[in-house]
Order: structure tokens, then C-alpha cells, then sequence
């Protein structure tokens, strides 16, 4: 299909969706709980999808995505909130906003650098979606030259990679969290000649480990834990005055708002990074592009607009490897990967035959999510930010009822309960090591994907490994991977450090060049 025909299709699905009033009323109030949810600290946008995916199970599939995109959308932005107002983040993707937000704030134009958030990640969403329209398609049409060598190496590249650019402080942490999911994931009968595996002679580990206890438990024990054990308690937030941008101010930081969304999405499209990154990326950028970087960090708007259209942006670059590969790309989109397989949506290359609308009306539900966030955002700003005085423990309780439900609610089988809890105690004691959590969630969803087709590769070639260096796409693959863990060896990445410190040394000009060095002039005794 050509471009025209694409955006022809796509506003096609705006008309559908629009013509029903129930959508309406859940786009809306989806997206205004999600601002919620971003808006307090503890509740993340992994977090809001998480418990909303429990609530969608009887629901059309055009409802619930819908309803979790709205989610999605409100929480990346609603977390600028309190990071703006107090000071304290309500997700780790709008951290950077606290930057020049709150000092912003500080100075009375709180009300200001709300609107610019509010404008700017509708902006960034906007250009996500139009990546997702034009490139899905694209990456689709490759990934069908696929074949069982190549998906399992884009698996566990998947998983290598999330490891790689997820870890705190050591590189091999993120890869042995990827490792724990992907041995989690062999448990139960093989797909292929179902075969038990370490079920331990107990029935209800037959069919494997269900996806959605297992993120329940791996987000949402670990954040009830935390901010119970540090009793949160949020100030007094400041007055919001006037929301509405001026155009003026958007127009001044229009390049930044396009460099930062190009960020966003390219960062959005790497397996497993997420929005916080995106917007660290962004707001290094323009602060290092900027003419008087010494502004940064006293409340400079292009700051904040470029922290917030990053983040936004990298909703739609999130959704790129998710639909055409089956590879989330952010925490959030794991959640939204596990949403799908409940309702029988297998996304990745197939997915263009298998629903051949299915990327055009996902990019247009992104569209009307973001749409109905700039509308929540601008109306009930000052509604929502009330909210942020009462102490986020409360809401904790309430967090754990509903992961409970709706990990029982999944089947109506009590295993899951057992099955959350402990992973979920484990994934606390695990961040508290410092270990990323996203890397053992990507291996759960991505292991069945690797396990099955590295098996179906060698009973293909008979136990030959050579088909994955002659295969063109296959040894690309394989190269990259032992890129990625070359590139983390201490040596290495000293030199390459080196390297480009010194390819950016700034170079000497004539003037400097032509002038004589200056030395200084010999002391002189006082008593000559």
C-alpha cells in the first residue's frame, strides 16, 4: 500500500473510532486516570497498563486498546505533574522535567511550563505516530524474509541489548536479569515436542509461566515495597495559573521539539531503553546545542520542552518493534505486549497478513490518545495537581487489591497468586542490587520466541550451527551481538573513549595558529 492509501486508511479508523460515543467516553477517561497514575509518585505508567490490562479481558479488542493506549499516553505525561510542582518525579521518564520545571515553578510560572509539557508531548506523540505509520510497514516487509536462525537471534539480541542499556551501574547485571527470564521462560511443556521441563511434577506448571502474574509481581510488588518502606510524602504544590502556550513560544522551540522527537523515536525503537532515557538523551542534547548552556537548570523552557517531547516520542518508537517485530520497546510496551497475547493478537511480522489494519488503527487510536491528553491536560490540570497533597502510601494498599485481582482474574486460578508474589519479592531484592527488572520481564515474553526457533534451526540442519554464519541476515545478527559484548570490556570502551574525546577536540584556528605563544616574563629582583 502507498503512502497516500496508508493515511487514507488511517483517517478512515479516526472517522470509526470517533463515530462511537463509548470510545469517546474511554479514550477520555482512560487517558485522564493515566494522568493520574503518572501524577503520583509510585504509580508508573508500566504500572497503570499492568492494572488496566486485568480490567480489558471481557472487552472488544478496538476497546481495550483504546483504553491501555490512553493509559499509556496520560501516564508518560502526567508524571511532569509533581516533578514541576514539588520536585518529585512521578515517573522515571519525567525526572529530566524536574530539571527546569520545577525551577520554573519557583519563579511563578508554573502554570507556564505546564502548558509547554502539555503542548510538547502532544507534539512528540503526534511525530511518534507518524513514524509508526511510515516505518512499520517497512520493518514488517523485512522481518517476512525471516527465518527460524533469525528469530532466535533477534531475540536474544532483544534481550542482550535491553540488558546492555538498562543497567544502573555493571553491564553484566542487565544481562544476567535477561538470562533469569529466559530461563524462567523454559518452564513447563516445550512447543515443540511437549516435552515437561522443570515443572517439578506439578500440573499447574504445565502450560508455562503466565505472562501477566509474572509483570504484575516484577512491577508492582517491588514499587508497593518501596515507597511504603520510604513513606513518601509530597509539599505543598504550587498555584497553576495560566496553562494555555503562547504560539510564539512553540514556534521559538520548534527545532528543538523536532530534534527532540526524532530522539525520542529512534531511542523508542531500541528493544527494552524507555521513555527516561529518552529524555536524558534529549535534554544532554539540547543543552550541549544550546548558545548559553549556563541557563540549563534555572528554569530554561527549552529544557522542558525538549524533555517532554522525547518522552512522548518515544511512545510511537516504542510501538515500531513491538507490532513489526514482537520485541517491546520500552516497560510500558511489555505490558501492552502481554495486553495483546490475552486478547490473541500475535504481533511481529505476520501481523500485516494476519490483520492487515491492525498498525494503521493502532496509530490512529495513538493519535486520539494523545489528542484527549492535550484536552485532560489543559482543562484539568489544576483538578489533578490537588491530588499530589495527599502522601502516595495511601494509594498503595489500593495497588496491591488490584494486582491481586487481577492476577487471580486471569483463568480464575489461584496459582497465579502464587506465582506473582514470590517473583515479585524477588524482583525487589533484585533492584535493591541493583539489577534491572526490565531485562528479566523481556526474557519471559521474548524466551518462548528464542527457545522454539533455536531448537527448530538445529532439527532443521541436524545439530549444524554453520547455517547461522552463512546466512546473510543471520550473520549480521551474530555480529552484532558480539559488538554489543565487546564494546562492554573496560579496554575497549577506555579506547573508544578515547578515541572520541579525541576526534572532538576542537582544532586550533589560523588566529591561534599565527599568534606567538605568549611566556611569562622573567620575575625581577627588587634589589637589582
Amino acid at each position: 500500500m502507498d503512502v497516500f492509501g496508508q493515511f487514507g486508511t488511517f483517517f478512515g479508523s479516526i472517522v470509526s473510532l470517533l463515530a462511537d460515543p463509548r470510545n469517546v467516553v474511554i479514550l477520555f477517561g482512560a487517558s485522564f486516570l493515566g494522568i493520574g497514575f503518572g501524577a503520583l509518585p509510585g504509580l508508573t505508567a508500566t504500572l497503570g497498563v499492568a492494572l488496566l490490562t486485568t480490567l480489558t479481558y471481557g472487552l472488544p479488542l478496538e476497546t481495550a486498546l483504546i483504553a491501555l493506549l490512553g493509559m499509556y499516553v496520560g501516564a508518560v505525561y502526567g508524571g511532569s505533574y509533581p516533578a514541576i510542582l514539588v520536585n518529585i518525579p512521578g515517573t522515571a521518564a519525567s525526572a529530566a522535567s524536574a530539571m527546569e520545571g520545577y525551577p520554573l515553578a519557583q519563579r511563578g510560572e508554573g502554570g507556564r511550563a505546564l502548558g509547554l509539557t502539555t503542548t510538547a508531548s502532544f507534539i512528540g506523540t503526534a511525530i511518534g505516530m507518524v513514524c509508526l505509520v511510515m516505518v512499520a510497514p517497512l520493518i514488517a516487509e523485512l522481518a517476512l524474509q525471516f527465518t527460524s536462525y533469525e528469530f532466535f537471534l533477534l531475540a536474544f539480541f532483544g534481550i542482550l541489548i535491553s540488558g546492555t542499556l538498562t543497567s544502573g551501574d555493571l553491564v553484566i547485571k542487565g544481562w544476567i536479569a535477561g538470562l533469569i527470564g529466559l530461563a524462567l521462560s523454559t518452564i513447563g511443556r516445550d512447543r515443540l515436542q511437549f516435552y515437561p521441563r522443570f515443572t517439578f511434577d506439578q500440573p499447574a506448571l504445565d502450560t508455562g509461566l503466565e505472562v501477566v502474574p509474572v509483570l504484575i509481581g516484577a512491577f508492582a510488588i517491588p514499587q508497593i515495597i518501596r515507597v511504603l518502606r520510604d513513606e513518601l510524602q509530597l509539599g505543598e504544590p504550587k498555584k497553576v495559573r495560566r496553562i494555555l502556550p503562547e504560539i510564539r513560544t512553540i514556534l521559538y522551540n520548534l527545532k528543538h521539539i523536532v530534534r527532540s522527537a526524532m530522539i525520542g523515536v529512534g531511542i523508542g525503537a531500541v528493544p527494552g531503553i524507555g521513555e527516561d532515557i529518552a529524555g536524558w538523551v534529549s535534554y544532554g542534547a539540547a543543552k550541549n546545542t544550546s548558545k548559553q548552556p549556563e541557563k540549563f537548570g534555572k528554569g530554561e523552557p527549552s529544557g522542558l520542552v525538549s524533555t517532554e517531547t522525547a518522552n512522548n516520542a518515544c511512545i510511537g518508537g516504542a510501538l515500531i518493534p513491538l507490532l513489526t517485530l514482537g520485541i517491546p520497546g520500552s516497560p510500558p510496551a511489555v505490558m501492552l505486549l502481554g495486553a495483546l497475547m490475552i486478547h490473541g493478537v500475535t504481533v511481529g511480522p505476520m501481523i500485516t497478513f494476519d490483520r492487515p489494519g491492525f498498525i494503521t488503527e493502532v496509530t490512529a487510536i495513538l493519535l486520539l490518545a494523545s489528542a484527549a491528553m492535550w484536552v485532560n491536560g489543559m482543562l484539568l490540570a489544576p483538578q489533578v495537581v490537588k491530588v499530589l497533597r495527599a502522601p502516595a502510601a495511601l494509594f498503595m494498599p489500593v495497588v496491591a487489591v488490584l494486582s491481586v485481582i487481577g492476577s487471580y482474574a486471569l483463568g480464575l486460578n489461584i496459582f497465579n497468586l502464587y506465582l506473582m508474589v514470590p517473583i515479585g519479592l524477588a524482583a525487589y531484592f533484585l533492584t535493591e542490587w541493583k539489577y534491572p527488572i526490565s531485562p528479566l520481564v523481556i526474557g519471559v515474553i521474548l524466551g518462548p520466541m528464542a527457545d522454539e526457533n533455536l531448537r527448530r534451526a538445529l532439527m532443521v540442519s541436524r545439530g549444524d550451527p554453520t547455517p547461522f554464519f552463512t546466512r546473510p541476515v543471520s550473520l549480521l545478527l551474530v555480529i552484532a551481538c558480539v559488538l554489543l559484548v565487546v564494546a562492554q570490556i573496560p579496554a575497549v570502551r577506555r579506547g573508544r573513549q578515547r578515541l572520541f574525546a579525541r576526534l572532538t577536540r576542537p582544532r586550533p584556528t589560523e588566529a591561534d595558529q599565527s599568534t606567538p605563544e605568549r611566556r611569562p616574563a622573567p620575575p625581577v629582583n627588587e634589589g637589582d
